[in-house]
């Protein structure tokens, strides 16, 4: 009896196994990927199968359901925003600005004002300053909170918002966030804060997804101001670290009918993590006297193509003159790689500003092993030098920048939902380049011979982190 069932078990493991490799010839959005899950999955399913619906499912199959067309309340309401937001729809002077809207699936709008805040003591001052300054609600959201000093400032905020009569709804990532721990979310229950994780793995059909995370920073204040960028919420993010030390950052604060668009983003998320439609307000305004044009961008493992690395991929084929982009994990697809070679060999300005001192090793380690083909093709890399980098900017030219959450890395490509900020107006891009420079000149730049030269474990030791890229 116990032979039959083990070989009923075997044989089921490896069904399974066979089924799941069908599942990844289907779904898996590179050859490379299919190859790699299908040959696993069939001669060594025992390992394989717990890998592969942790890690390898492509798409977060249930928040692409929650934003179907059955779920006809929230389909009402966004139409009705979007006949409100009507006479605010910009017309893209740049021919490139209507990829980025299909891509977005928003719109781009005028009225806005976008104000650069650069590292931390600027961006809290910012953050607690609207908090303080709201009326009817709240929509809070970060990747990683910290029970730290800053935390509790920030859990303070939010409690005595609640008492002045707002509604707060605070969502976070369980995975960033896992060490922030109950006492701090039943404090911020019991004042009255609608809390809730992401909830990725919600649901028996979605018990697995474990390697999606909700990556977005987002602050919106009454559908008036909003804020999104790298922040988190802890002290290192003042400087206040002994590894890391200064903290390099870039957030921004918005104001316009663009943040209409933050708020579509946080009011799907928390509809997929609590099945609550949240009663907001959708009426645009603009009080700014030199408005701004503004795009924003949500992107995520839900989205029907790979928002994020099309949203690069499209910035870079149309940079003329240059092509400026910071990012702390530096992994990006064959797609980029090849795009950002492409352009240097064209005659643009393209850098690439990364981390002197890494805070994941396995993606720090990854970037050598195709560096030197970047180098070549000239791509000129930066290491930043006085601290931790770990700003999300591009410059295009001297008309187009942007400001989000998204990293040069297949992590925030395919496996995070992610909010980035197209500011197409040449008075930003003056500033973000003014920011830029200042960054640059605290860089030392990568030589060829420099990674030429490296020992040839320091090789070995790239290429392996790099394979394992994908599930980083």
């Amino acid at each position: 009896m116990t032979s039959w069932l083990m070989g009923l078990a075997i044989f089921m493991v490896h069904l399974l196994g066979i089924l799941s490799a069908v599942l990844a010839l289907m779904s898996s959005r590179t050859s490379q990927g299919a190859i790699a899950w299908i040959i696993s999955l069939i001669t060594f399913p025992y390992a394989a199968l717990p890998a592969y619906w942790i890690f390898g499912r492509p798409r977060f199959y249930g928040y692409v359901s929650a934003r179907g067309e059955r779920d006809t309340v929230l389909r009402r309401v966004l139409a009705r925003y979007r006949e409100q937001i009507e006479p605010y729809l910009a017309d893209p002077v740049i021919g490139e600005i209507r990829a980025v809207e299909q891509l977005a699936m928003m719109p781009l709008t005028s009225g806005n004002r976008a104000e650069l805040l650069i590292d931390g003591e600027a961006t809290f001052a910012s953050l607690f300053a609207g908090i303080d300054a709201a009326e009817e609600y709240l929509l809070v959201q970060f990747f990683i909170v910290r029970n730290d000093a800053l935390g509790l400032q920030f859990k303070d905020h939010l409690e005595r918002a609640v008492e002045r009569g707002v509604r707060v709804y605070f969502l976070y990532d369980e995975i960033g966030s896992r060490k922030l721990g109950e006492g701090y979310l039943n404090d911020l229950h019991d004042a009255g804060v609608a809390v809730s994780a992401f909830n990725s793995s919600r649901g028996v059909r979605h018990r697995f997804q474990l390697n999606f995370r909700n990556h977005r920073k987002v602050l919106v204040v009454d559908g008036r101001e909003g804020w999104l960028g790298g922040f988190n919420v802890g002290v290192e993010y003042l400087g206040q670290h002994r590894k890391h030390g200064p903290w390099r950052d870039t957030h921004l604060k918005l104001v316009g009918p663009s943040v209409l668009g933050l708020q579509e983003a946080f009011w799907e998320d928390w509809h997929w993590a609590t099945g609550e439609v949240l009663s907001l307000t959708w009426m645009p305004h603009s009080t700014c006297d030199e408005c701004q044009n503004v795009v924003i961008v949500p992107s995520g493992p839900a989205d029907r193509q790979e928002t994020a690395s099309l949203l690069v991929q499209q910035a870079i084929h149309s940079a003329k003159e240059r092509l400026w982009v910071t990012s702390p994990y530096f992994v990006p697809d064959q797609g980029v790689q090849d795009a950002l070679r492409l352009a240097a060999m064209r005659g643009v300005d393209v850098r690439v500003m990364i981390p002197e001192r890494p805070d994941h090793l396995l993606v720090f380690l990854s970037a050598f092993s195709f560096l030197p083909d970047m180098l070549r093709a000239g791509v000129k890399v930066y290491r930043y030098q006085p601290g931790f980098l770990h700003q999300k900017v591009m410059l295009i030219d001297d008309h187009s920048a942007t400001v989000g959450t998204i990293n040069l890395d297949n992590r925030s490509f395919r496996l995070n939902f992610e909010i980035t900020a197209f500011v197409p107006d040449r008075r930003f891009a003056a500033e973000v380049r003014l920011m830029l420079e200042k960054d640059f000149a605290d860089c030392r730049r990568i030589s060829y011979d420099e990674l030429r030269n490296r020992a040839l474990w320091r090789k070995l030791v790239s290429r392996a982190a790099y394979l394992l890229s994908p599930i980083q």
